[in-house]
């Protein structure tokens, strides 16, 4: 009797815990809503509110910021403290790699350079490190903080495992991937490209994925979140057409994920798993007793059980908030300054994209020249073309930029240096081929969709 008594509400229990924090996070990062005229999403809005609030001190907290991390990567590299070695969260921070101590120092360089307009003016005009400074830095920290904190409720609490069931069905036909790698895209989708990265990473290393599909997943379904691409969208001053502009992304996405990993360098890849075999051990099939759906209940129910504490998930939206802002902003300081000053005064990035003005002009996209300049200067950052596309007239280039620079995927400031820093078996020159594969293919489903759209 005392068993049949205690079953129930450790059931609803379980469903509760599901349901809820699943809704809410459904709601927060996906459900459009009109705030001030124009239709965003709660995340964004949240967002706004810190930069209203904290309108004049975003700037110097940044800087703080970039400064007070670059300070301590220098002592943990000097003197090596053991509460931060020790601590596996804190030391991946603040004790980076030689390439990213550097990139780190850098971003820390042209951030006092800017803040204090100290030394060169090319490195901290308005048209470079003040740009990044003044204009894109506040609003990253603003999404950062509750993109990070809130992601939990998408990922700790059932909600992909569910998805991941429910779209087995779909991965393996259309994409050659196993159905648990749609809880990668979808944790890409909804929160953010390196959790997606992070998450491929650690579940190649344990045998899920054979490299084909490790990179495949890694360069395909890392996508920018929901909320980057609302940054992104803001930038060339279109929020008010994010919907379309979403779905959009979503499409060129959608087809780039179908053949890109058909052609090289990722056709070429083995299908062999981390320690050299060939078998799986993962059983995708539904057990007997199950349909797909009851069994991505059980699978969900399961997930949610295993909360045993909520302080603990706060933690966890703590520690990705901090590890967003202490880990990214330095770097999309320094990349962004670096890519920003050749863009203004070097012929480089001109010269990359001169090849892609009669293709431009072919899909009849107006003001093609100033476009073709904005193309490959997304490979050092996605926010670059937008900066670059804000002088631009048209609104229709202006989109069609936008979205592109979110369907190419593989920008050097973020997912190019985590797929590199991962297990992950890709190279460098391997990005830049798939980054151009991925230009190629998603422009002109944008540009279809921008001639039906304006």
């Amino acid at each position: 009797m005392h068993q049949q008594a205690v079953t129930p509400p450790k059931n609803i229990h379980n469903w509760l815990m599901f349901i809820i924090p699943s809704l809410m996070g459904v709601f927060l990062f996906m459900a459009p809503i009109n705030f001030d005229g124009d239709i965003t999403i709660p995340i964004a809005v949240l967002a706004k509110t810190i930069q209203s609030h904290f309108e004049n001190s975003l700037t110097s907290i940044v800087t703080a910021i970039i400064s007070f991390t670059a300070i301590m990567s220098i002592i943990t590299k000097l003197f090596k403290p053991g509460f931060i070695i020790r601590n596996s969260f804190v030391n991946g921070i603040l004790n980076p790699s030689p390439m990213w101590f550097i990139v780190q120092q850098l971003g820390a360089i042209f951030a006092v350079m800017t803040y204090f307009s100290l030394g060169p003016v090319m490195f901290r005009n308005d048209a470079t490190g003040g740009l990044v400074l003044n204009d894109l830095l506040p609003v990253l920290f603003s999404v950062f903080i509750f993109a990070g904190l809130l992601l939990p409720l998408l990922l700790n609490f059932g909600l992909l495992e569910f998805f991941g069931t429910l779209f087995t069905r779909i991965m393996r036909p259309i994409f050659g991937l196993p159905g648990r790698s749609s809880v990668n895209c979808i944790a890409s989708w909804l929160g953010d490209g390196s959790v997606g990265v992070l998450l491929t990473s650690k579940q190649y290393e344990s045998g899920m994925y054979t490299q084909r599909e490790a990179a495949v997943i890694g360069t395909t379904f890392s996508a920018v979140s929901i909320t980057f691409s609302l940054v992104v969208i803001a930038q060339v001053n279109l929020e008010h057409m994010f919907v379309p502009f979403y779905l959009t992304i979503c499409l060129a996405g959608l087809v780039a994920a179908i053949i890109v990993p058909r052609l090289p360098p990722l056709s070429r890849k083995k299908n062999i798993y981390i320690n050299g075999t060939t078998e799986s051990s993962h059983d995708e099939t539904v057990p007997e007793g199950h349909n797909i759906f009851s069994y991505g209940l059980e699978q969900a129910l399961k997930k949610a059980a295993e909360v045993k504490s909520l302080p603990a998930i706060l933690l966890d939206g703590i520690k990705n908030a901090v590890d967003m802002v202490f880990g990214v902003l330095p770097v999309v300081m320094a990349i962004g300054t670096i890519a920003l000053v050749i863009a203004e005064n070097t012929p480089i990035f001109d010269y990359l994209g001169m090849p892609f003005i009669p293709f431009l002009e072919l899909l009849h996209i107006p003001e093609a020249e100033a476009a073709s300049k904005t193309i490959v200067v997304g490979f050092a950052d996605m926010f670059l073309p937008s900066i670059l596309a804000s002088t631009i007239q048209s609104d229709m280039t202006r989109f069609i930029i936008a979205a592109m620079s979110v369907t190419q995927l593989i920008y050097m400031s973020e997912i190019g240096a985590l797929l590199i820093g991962s297990k992950v078996p890709v190279k460098a020159w391997e990005l830049f081929v798939i980054f151009i594969l991925r230009t190629l293919v998603t422009l002109p489903v944008i540009a279809l969709m921008a001639h039906l759209i304006f």
